[in-house]
């Protein structure tokens, strides 16, 4: 296997150098580096907005997710699906037109200009670091800790993490956002192939998908049906997540950048349904492997079974390459949001663009080697922050919408509101405040509590105008 892992590594490194000089030949200005040309096409666009999407956890977390909870996962991934790329739709229609209307560097520099004052795009910025930040590092140290057991006389967890962070910064500082695109295309063609093929050798194993439910079933007939047998899947969890889920295009800065620079409106909508059909191959793939570790690794840790089913039971050849394919999607993920972010502080820069130029790539760097220091040293914690990184930067969601939405002036308690929201879901987080209100989840009750403040404030100032004259 190390041979085959040295083979296929080295192609892709050499995939990764052929893509930046690509990108570096397209880059004829400082905003081509930052925003990729604006010129991205139906697959490309689809590739670059699935790789950051589906990470790490895609190979590593679902499988071991529909391992402990069952056939519920599906339900709540395929609907969770379904109504994110209908947000994708309705959401970049709108932003798009309001990003002409504005102009366009971040959604940090877009809030200033819609709310008209610094305050907004800070409280963006703030929002994303917190929780970006620990998803980022805990994504390093998860598949650093993976191939620091797979291949343990290579190099240390730290090793795995600081060269991971080095090649990301290589290619995304020499070649831009396009460079990053690039990436994640092959990327994103890596990790769908891998995860085909690991269910494929999943399904044979039980002689066909029918056989597969049926040995599941014997195990823990559980598996099969809701709310699963942790009971996970309640109403509250799966309202809850998909909130989460459907409003990553709106939050997330890696997603929404995407969704500006595809080249016109008709490649944003293709772009999206071709989205939705890779995200439903993908995660019909995790099913069997999920199922898999069920039916023969039920009492290992998660570990332990990622290690047997992503690595041990298959052929040296497939091996090294889900581990090519996990480095490739951690690496996807965690570049697109560093990149992001640095971007994000470039649209509040009041500078002239050579000097937030500079001021951009070190902010890249500086995120980077924070990202990176937080995957040594992290902790539980820290892990716990990374799985609800989404849930805090979806709370963001409420002042996104109203900014992109409304067309008249927009009221500084959708900003307070937001941040008392954050701060409160923080503090929720590490058991100071409960984390339910009268029964209902914390996350959930903020967010429809933003919701109202943020609708009730756009209507108040809608209509006062109206009743005085």
């Amino acid at each position: 296997m190390n041979v085959w892992f040295f083979i296929l590594g080295s192609l892709y490194l050499g995939s990764l150098v052929y893509a930046t000089i690509g990108a570096r030949k397209n880059n004829k200005s400082d905003e081509d580096f930052a925003m990729g040309g604006s010129d991205l096409g139906i697959v490309l666009g689809c590739l670059t907005v699935a790789a950051t999407l589906f990470s790490t956890f895609t190979l590593m977390g679902m499988p071991d997710f529909f391992r402990q909870h069952g056939i519920g996962a599906w339900i709540f991934l395929a609907v969770s699906d379904a109504v994110f790329a209908f947000v994708i739709l309705w959401f970049g229609f709108y932003l798009r037109r309001k990003a002409f209307e504005k102009g366009f560097e971040g959604v940090a520099g877009l809030m200033r200009d819609c709310y008209g004052t610094k305050q907004a795009g800070f409280l963006y910025l703030i929002g994303v670091f917190i929780f970006l930040v620990p998803y980022v590092a805990v994504q390093i140290r998860g598949i650093s800790i993976f191939l620091s057991a797979t291949f343990p006389d290579l190099l240390p967890i730290w090793g795995w993490a600081a060269l991971m962070v080095m090649v990301m910064l290589a290619y995304s500082e020499a070649g831009g956002l396009k460079a990053i695109v690039y990436a994640d295309a092959i990327q994103g063609v890596i990790l769908l192939t891998v995860t085909i093929i690991v269910a494929v050798s999943c399904v044979q194993y039980f002689g066909g998908v029918p056989e597969m439910f049926q040995k599941v079933a014997k195990v823990d007939e559980a598996l099969l049906s809701v709310p699963g047998p942790q009971g996970l899947f309640t109403t509250q969890f799966l309202v809850a997540s998909m909130i989460v889920i459907v409003m990553v295009p709106v939050t997330q800065p890696q997603v929404t950048v995407r969704l500006v620079i595809m080249k016109d409106l008709t490649s944003m909508k293709r772009m999206s349904v071709m989205l939705g059909i890779f995200a439903v191959v993908l995660l019909l793939s995790i099913i069997p492997i999920g199922m898999y570790g069920a039916a023969r690794y039920s009492d290992l840790s998660t570990t332990d079974f990622l290690a047997q089913v992503l690595i041990h039971d298959q052929l040296p050849f497939i091996a090294a390459t889900v581990a090519i394919g996990l480095i490739a999607a951690s690496i996807s993920t965690a570049d697109s949001q560093i990149f992001a972010f640095g971007n994000e502080c470039r649209s509040m820069l009041s500078d002239d663009n050579n000097q937030a130029m500079k001021r951009m790539r070190y902010i890249i760097v500086a995120f980077a080697l924070t990202s990176l220091g937080v995957a040594i040293i992290s902790n539980d914690q820290l892990v716990l922050l990374a799985r609800v990184s989404f849930a805090g930067t979806s709370l963001l969601g409420p002042l996104v919408i109203a900014a992109v939405l409304v067309s008249q002036p927009l009221g500084k308690e959708i900003i307070y509101s937001s941040a008392i929201g954050l701060i409160v879901f923080l503090l929720s987080l590490f058991a100071v405040v409960p984390d339910t209100v009268m029964g209902v989840r914390m996350d959930l009750f903020l967010f429809c509590a933003l919701s109202l403040i943020s609708t009730l404030s756009v209507m108040y100032r809608k209509y006062t105008p109206l009743r005085a004259s």
